[in-house]
């Protein structure tokens, strides 16, 4: 028998809102959260720009001591788990946590750890690093943190798909509810990438924008587009199969319908230029929801910014959707950078938010339209629009495609 899931909780941290509610308005807004680097010293890097998370003090929201024995990620996930089970609104003692379980990933995991211990022994100022440099550093254990701080005992995994994680984690969650492996799920990604490490590294592949200006740097469907933005935060989910939530009386946000995961096996950085990969998976939501393409009220791209996501993205919509379509498409993206494993997370609670409100978040940034990239983008200004089913893409490198189809819920 297959079971109902439904959103209950959401937590986030990110770089325009450390919660739910400030993250929701300010993208309403259009606020941008890109500006210079603070967390390097601007005069070893290149790219001197990103979105960081501001005002991020962990000592004060997880503890002096627990904080010094966790990278940046997994005290992202740390903060943002808390809020989405307060949200929530779940009564742990009151819970079988045998039914309880989490998914948290990241794309990259540790990476000021893996830098910092790794300078160690590089300049030889030591021969031994941290002994909690491999628990620090692993990604599954996002995910382990969680389930120890709330003795959450059921399914503990961490899927790693690049920049398809956040999306990926809260699918794979939907089905180990809706097939009956799971009562709760806690799913999400995390994602600490704005080191020397990180910035070079994806800048040495030409995938970041270098201009080094904050307002034109993530412009994503704009003719003048060049590269992505590193961004870092969290976001998570508390999924429950319907009945669980009706029979606590919880506050439900939307209902999760439909997931569809895919791989172009084409490139291990570039999308299929037909757009197939990522067309399969938001061909495969919709059927699992049980709706037609044209009941989507608005897509949440994953829109990078980059020459080729937009185009082949843009591609893959009109696939589905028809050339001519006129479905909203914004992403968000363009406020937040991309938080890599966990910008699917976030874009998630974006599409909760815009059913529950009725309010589609902008592109900013956005002034010369692309031959080709032809769609409603939402330019610059927020709307007004009741929507009943929303669907976000993740697209990440190596060809993985992660689509979600959330709908409006309705007593």
């Amino acid at each position: 028998m297959e079971r109902r899931v439904v959103i209950t909780g959401m937590g986030a941290l990110t770089p325009i809102g450390n919660d739910v509610n400030t993250f929701w308005n300010n993208a309403k807004e259009g606020k941008l959260g890109i500006d210079f680097i603070t967390l390097i010293d601007q005069d070893l890097i290149d790219v001197k720009i990103a979105a960081e998370v501001k005002d991020f003090d962990a000592d004060t929201l997880i503890g002096k001591k627990e904080s010094k024995r966790l990278d940046r990620f997994a005290q992202f996930g740390l903060v943002a788990s808390d809020e989405a089970i307060k949200n929530s609104g779940i009564d742990l003692e009151k819970e079988n946590l045998d039914r309880f379980g989490v998914m948290l990933g990241s794309g990259i995991g540790g990476f000021e750890t893996i830098e910092t211990e790794a300078s160690k022994i590089a300049t030889g100022k030591s021969k031994r690093v941290s002994p909690f440099f491999v628990p620090m550093t692993i990604i599954n254990l996002g995910a382990g943190n969680v389930a120890i701080k709330y003795g959450l005992k059921g399914p503990c995994t961490s899927v790693v798909t690049a920049c398809a994680t956040g999306t990926n984690n809260i699918g794979d969650s939907f089905r180990l509810i809706k097939h009956g492996y799971a009562d709760v799920m806690l799913a999400g990604g995390a994602e600490a990438p704005i080191t020397r490490l990180g910035v070079t590294g994806f800048n040495s592949m030409k995938a970041l924008n270098t201009d080094n200006n904050p307002k034109k740097a993530s412009i994503p469907f704009d003719k003048d587009r060049s590269g992505f933005v590193m961004g870092e935060g969290a976001g998570l989910v508390v999924l429950e199969s319907l009945e669980h939530a009706q029979a606590r009386g919880a506050n439900i946000i939307a209902e999760v319908v439909g997931y569809g995961s895919t791989c172009d096996a084409y490139h291990i950085t570039s999308p299929a230029p037909d757009g197939s990969g990522a067309a399969k998976a938001m061909v495969d939501a919709i059927e699992e929801a049980g709706i037609k393409p044209e009941d989507i009220s608005y897509i949440n791209a994953h829109g990078t910014s980059t020459q080729l996501n937009d185009k082949f993205e843009t591609a893959a919509i009109k696939k589905v959707f028809g050339e001519n379509t006129e479905v909203p498409i914004s992403s968000t993206k363009s406020m937040t950078g991309h938080l890599l494993g966990a910008a699917g997370a976030i874009e998630t609670i974006i599409c909760a938010k815009v059913l529950q409100e009725g309010f589609i978040p902008p592109t900013i940034g956005y002034e010369t339209p692309d031959e080709g990239l032809d769609l409603d983008y939402v330019p610059n200004v927020g709307r007004k629009q009741n929507a009943e089913y929303a669907l976000t893409n993740s697209l990440g490198f190596g060809g993985h495609n992660a689509t979600l189809v959330l709908k409006k819920w309705n007593e």
